[in-house]
């Protein structure tokens, strides 16, 4: 079952009202005393319905969690809709130069603030999960898989595990390095990244840079799954695709 309501998001030009989506799998209503991970999500008007995507095509995430039986909380929040490219901003957790939309200002503290330590409260608060660490994972593409590395660098303490899919390594690649070089993660830290091959083509020097970052994570001992996604593009239906890629990253059982 997909939930919505709506909530007030810290947008650039002020606090907004935006549509808040949870997930809840089949089993939530049937065994009552259970409690669940909670995957934390970017876009969430793109997740779960053709109708709201913004392209007419969600990742179908309800109708694989409910044939699969995945015994996991989804929450997440539509994105900024205004043409002034608050999307960027809210995505972006530091400056850089859009090729289209010019000078950005990166908003993405902001965002990842408030999902910590106001979303995740309220979904902690109205729903049966399991609120520590090592259950609470955090997944986005592209502007949103950006988010989701800064997210697993930044802010460790609150996600055991991440997933990047296509993420916007190109917006500022030395910054990006440097997080991940500067950043202190802690044990068992797991992440699914991944990039497609037909998209590798939009940015120059992108294999390379996959190449670096992908080593970088290595070296700091985190479980990494990364892939290069055959005839891969940027849209929502090869998004889709990797859901059952990324879901046995984020869900694989620790030894102990």
């Amino acid at each position: 079952m997909v939930k919505k309501w709506k909530v007030t998001f810290p947008a650039p030009t002020g606090p907004e009202t935006r549509w808040a989506y949870v997930y809840l799998p089949e089993s939530y209503f049937e065994e009552p005393e259970k409690r669940y991970p909670v995957l934390y999500m970017f876009d969430g008007h793109n997740l779960f319905s053709d109708e709201e995507a913004s392209y007419g095509k969600s990742w179908g995430l309800k109708d694989y969690m409910d044939q699969t039986g995945t015994e996991l909380i989804i929450a997440a929040v539509e994105c900024n809709h205004h043409p002034d490219f608050g999307r960027l901003k809210e995505y972006a957790p530091f400056d850089y130069d859009d090729p289209v939309a010019g000078p950005i200002t990166g908003c993405g503290k902001v965002t990842m603030d408030w999902y910590v330590k106001k979303f995740k409260r309220e979904i902690d608060r109205r729903y049966r999960t399991l609120p520590d660490r090592r259950h609470t994972f955090v997944s986005g593409s592209s502007m949103g898989g950006l988010m989701t590395l800064y997210a697993i660098t930044e802010y460790n303490q609150y996600f055991s595990g991440g997933a990047a899919l296509s993420p916007s390594l190109w917006t500022n690649p030395e910054i990006i390095e440097e997080m991940i070089r500067s950043s202190w993660l802690k044990p068992n830290t797991r992440l699914y990244m991944d990039y497609g091959s037909v998209e590798m083509k939009n940015h120059h020097g992108m294999v390379r840079l996959f190449q670096r970052v992908t080593s970088l994570f290595i070296m700091k001992r985190v479980f990494l799954t990364s892939r290069i996604v055959p005839y891969g593009d940027h849209t929502e239906a090869c998004w889709e695709k990797q859901v059952p890629y990324f879901m046995s990253t984020l869900l694989y059982e620790d030894e102990d």
